[in-house]
């Protein structure tokens, strides 16, 4: 079964009557099992072949995280065409692009949030043919989703025989973080090829595990995570179509599998320790339960027993201190949960692993399909574990990290000079990150080959590992390190707006909002604390020298950050550069 609807028919077959995609709407809870995700898929299939979608077209789509995405993605495969998600937050100017450059001839849209954007450039668009809309609209020459759905369905079976290995399941469009977005095409088998080595890594059977789907869809994280991982373990997805309710959405699902990228686990562990500031005598308590926690894990972690006092002291504390934790955040059923998109702070992963939560970084690219290394048991705080099951990963002679699997992609989309740039002769993807890989095979990723910080002096210095410390700290929200040909290394530094409030109306501070805070002296001299702690894991010359709080928030797909929350660092030092230059003034 190399195509992904020949597992969706497996998985529809096993488990027809069991839960597949559970969502909120207001009051009211969606529940479709498998087999009403195989008839309303059917059906949108035929409605969809109906408007001329066939094979090799393209479809690109405008859908949160909702049942209608999975069923969309499902029918549009079972033509044999290619189902392409749009980050939801792109502009007119970026749908554009994106469609155009795939060539798509139907677009799926939302509501008229999207469908407007959508409309506006509609004219640039000479190979769209047709637009869809989930919600119920008005607007001429748009067609109807539930229209669709009311179309025969076509014999899953049939149409599941369709695709091949060899065609393209999706292409997911890179951030555009150092220029145009590239099209990462990704085949059936890529996608089959890396959910059977997920398998094999997680060390057990996942099937009919729960999960929340929450970020992106077009993302390769989540994609593979909840909706390939979910077509192929039938898994029992709960959307979360708006990610300020994820923390009631965790604590109504308990689910027992969790991918984040490090700003999901960042905001839990400030908030956690948001409560514990608030209470002296408990944060002492909960402190030495993390201890014994840390003990344990460590041990797990190199697989040895753990002794019998060990086993005892942890089962007081897990109970007392440790379990309720867990489940007040509805952590408590973890079987595996992973960080991965970027560098998560050492300090933030001990933290959920000493609390019981059992959390491990994985790392990879969507020209991947999503992981290359991971070690969700045998962690090592620091790395991003080893190769996954079938890869292979080693360093260039420049200590570029290099992956060969059948998880690596087909190349970019129409453009073959880049392709060849990430892709040479002998299948070895070039990843652009530097790393480092010990004698385990663990790898270590020191940063982005073009991210490199070369200070006046000549140091070559790793921002993402400045950063991740900075962002350790409680008060710290976002950093961003600068200082290329700059005698030292300065910080653009952005207050947590979940922690620092609370801190701030506790310790004498006067302001109230954010803008307030950063120029807040008693928040400064704190701020000012965290920066030097940070500075202790590093070396003089990557030590941060000077440092500027910024008044707002930073928020995801914005100047600032991609969707996945990484740094746009052209965006940042464009916006910035008056308080940059400020660093470095006299």
């Amino acid at each position: 079964m190399d195509t992904i609807p020949e597992r969706f028919v497996h998985s529809v077959h096993r488990h027809r009557d069991e839960v597949a995609i559970r969502a909120t709407r207001g009051d009211e809870v969606e529940v479709l099992t498998f087999g009403d995700y195989a008839a309303r898929s059917t059906c949108l299939a035929a409605g969809l072949r109906a408007l001329g979608v066939g094979l090799g077209d393209r479809v690109v789509m405008l859908i949160g995280n909702r049942p209608e995405f999975h069923v969309a993605d499902v029918a549009v495969l079972l033509l044999g065409a290619t189902p392409i998600s749009i980050y939801n937050s792109s502009s007119p100017d970026q749908i554009a692009y994106l469609a155009g450059h795939s060539q798509a001839s139907v677009a799926i849209v939302e509501d008229a949030n999207y469908l407007d954007r959508l409309l506006e450039v509609r004219d640039e668009l000479p190979a769209l043919r047709h637009i869809v809309a989930i919600e119920p609209l008005t607007a001429p020459g748009v067609e109807a989703w539930d229209d669709l759905l009311g179309a025969e369905p076509l014999d899953l079976e049939t149409a599941a025989a369709i695709a091949q290995p060899h065609d393209l399941a999706t292409v997911i469009y890179t951030s555009g973080t150092t220029g145009p977005p590239k099209g990462v095409m990704l085949d059936h088998r890529n996608i089959c090829w890396t959910v059977d080595s997920l398998r094999t890594a997680l060390g057990f059977a996942p099937d009919r595990s729960r999960i929340v789907s929450y970020l992106p869809m077009a993302h390769i994280a989540e994609r593979l995570t909840t909706h390939y991982s979910g077509i192929a373990f039938a898994y029992e997805v709960t959307t979360c179509a708006d990610i300020r309710r994820l923390g009631a959405a965790l604590a109504e699902t308990r689910p027992q599998i969790l991918f984040g990228v490090p700003r999901t686990f960042e905001k839990i562990h400030s908030g956690v320790q948001a409560v514990l500031a608030a209470d002296p005598g408990r944060a002492e308590v909960f402190a030495q339960a993390l201890a014994i926690g840390g003990r344990v894990a460590e041990c797990r972690a190199r697989g040895e027993e753990l002794s019998i006092e060990l086993a005892a002291e942890y089962d007081r504390v897990d109970a007392e201190s440790l379990r309720p934790a867990r489940q007040l955040l509805g952590l408590d059923d973890l079987r595996c949960a992973v960080t991965g998109a970027a560098p998560i702070p050492v300090e933030v992963l001990q933290f959920f692993r000493s609390a019981g939560v059992p959390l491990a970084e994985m790392y990879g690219l969507s020209e991947s399909t999503g992981p290359m290394a991971w070690d969700p048991v045998r962690v090592k705080p620091g790395t991003v574990g080893r190769a996954i099951p079938g890869m292979e990963l080693r360093l260039a002679d420049d200590g570029e990290v290099l992956g060969r699997g059948g998880n690596v992609f087909r190349g970019y989309l129409d453009d073959s000079e880049r392709t060849a740039e990430a892709l040479d002769r002998d299948g070895w993807l070039h990843t652009g990150d530097i790393g480092q890989i010990d004698d385990e095979g663990y790898l270590r990723i020191v940063d982005r080959k073009k991210e490199l910080i070369i200070t006046a002096g000549g140091k070559n210095v790793s921002p993402a590992n400045i950063e991740a410390a900075l962002k350790a700290q409680p008060l710290i929200g976002q950093a961003c390190v600068v200082g290329d040909g700059e005698p030292y290394l300065g910080a653009l530094l952005v207050l947590d707006p979940d922690v620092v409030p609370a801190w701030a109306a506790s310790h004498g501070a006067q302001g109230t909002t954010l803008a307030a805070l950063a120029v807040d002296p008693v928040v400064h001299a704190e701020i000012e604390r965290e920066v030097a702690v940070a500075n202790e894991r590093f070396s003089h010359a990557e030590a941060i020298r000077a440092f500027v709080v910024l008044a707002a928030e930073w928020l995801p797909d914005s100047e600032e950050l991609t969707p996945t929350m990484k740094l746009k660092r052209r965006g940042i030092a464009a916006k910035y550069a008056r308080e940059i230059a400020a660093l470095y003034a006299g």
